[in-house]
């Protein structure tokens, strides 16, 4: 298999608008389409195969990283049309690639379906405005398009520190610096000690991984910078919950008047498998930080969130849940997609049976009809 194999396999996932390639050896090459594998009509991959296809994608610094952790992440451009996440693992003793297609072109506000709100919000001049959602739910497209509205709206100076960098935000009314983590900068931590000196307006932190990189990005949303993070959480609620838990016990309470003082909101998302067209579509929680909702931060009542997000509606404030509810009842999200992707599962296949659906249908029961 030589270059030109994985030049036609880029192309099939352009073409398709896949959102990614699987290559693992014992299997034919896979894209995932609308969030369900399919199988590429090509010869079944051996040892060789993946190696081959690994070499021609791979700078030196990354295999020899790949040699000494098993594991790496790089980014690509493909020409002019996408560029692509990578990570290369062993499994079984050979090698595994998974490409994640990252489109080049930035979609707006209204193409994701992102709650107005955000663009005031982002207008501030400091705080913490926190993205979370599982792996793939979108969370790296929303922040693109956000940037994007900086870049293009308000004269800033923006850094962004990304592991690995996916979209490319060129100069527009803002100056944007993207650092690559392992490229241009050693860790999220490190990189955030020094952006204060850089004179950001804002910054983005690809991921708070750790307690260090959390702290920072806590301290540079408090000393007059607008901070985006990501974090791998599901709703407002366990996300302060999860940030607080990062630190120990005896700073808790000091955290808790912190987060109350420099978060501006949280925006939880989730993607799912549209059923009145191909393609996805995503469902969000939104949690704008009121005075009310301070308090709550600040004195632990975080389990009274949800109800406070609900009384919130004037605010822009909505629970995953009623957004996938209203997904559904507007006949663009299947039952199950909803109660999988969902808060409270139980809560919602109720409602479900009660407005009369079915819940738990196979594709076979449908074929069959």
């Amino acid at each position: 298999m030589s270059t030109l194999q994985i030049d036609r396999l880029l192309e099939t996932v352009i073409r398709q608008n896949a959102s990614d390639l699987h290559l693992a050896v014992g299997r034919k090459p896979t894209i995932r389409l609308h969030g369900r594998l399919r199988e590429l009509n090509t010869k079944m991959l051996g040892p060789d195969d993946t190696m081959a296809l690994m070499k021609s994608i791979t700078s030196e610094r990354s295999q020899q990283e790949l040699q000494e952790e098993g594991t790496c992440d790089f980014g690509f451009a493909y020409g002019e049309e996408a560029r692509f996440r990578v990570s290369v693992f062993r499994q079984k003793g050979s090698l595994s690639l998974v490409l994640r297609q990252i489109p080049n072109r930035i979609m707006s506000f209204e193409q994701i379906g992102l709650p107005p709100i955000c663009k005031e919000l982002i207008r501030r001049p400091r705080g913490l405005f926190l993205v979370t959602g599982p792996t793939g739910s979108g969370k790296t497209t929303s922040l693109a398009t956000m940037i994007d509205y900086i870049n293009v709206n308000m004269d800033h100076h923006i850094v962004t520190i990304e592991d690995p960098i996916e979209y490319y935000h060129p100069h527009k009314k803002s100056i944007v610096n993207q650092r690559e983590v392992g490229v241009d900068v050693p860790s999220f931590s490190e990189s955030l000690r020094r952006v204060l000196r850089q004179d950001p307006d804002v910054i983005l932190v690809g991921e708070m991984r750790d307690l260090e990189t959390i702290e920072a990005a806590i301290t540079a949303a408090e000393t007059g910078h607008l901070v985006f993070a990501t974090l791998h959480t599901t709703g407002a609620a366990g996300t302060i919950n999860r940030v607080i838990d990062a630190f120990p016990t005896n700073q808790q309470e000091q955290v808790r008047v912190q987060l109350s003082v420099t978060l501006i909101c949280i925006l939880s998302q989730a993607l799912l498998a549209r059923v009145d067209k191909p393609g996805r579509v995503a469902a969000y929680e939104f949690l704008v930080v009121t005075p009310a909702i301070a308090n709550l931060i600040r004195e632990n009542k975080v389990f009274r969130i949800d109800s406070a997000i609900q009384t919130g509606k004037k605010f822009g404030m909505q629970l995953l849940d009623d957004h996938l509810w209203s997904l559904y009842e507007r006949g663009l999200i299947s039952a199950d997609e909803m109660i999988d992707k969902g808060k409270n599962p139980s809560d919602l296949t109720e409602k479900v049976h009660r407005a009369g659906g079915v819940v738990g249908r196979t594709e076979l029961d449908e074929a069959e009809e």
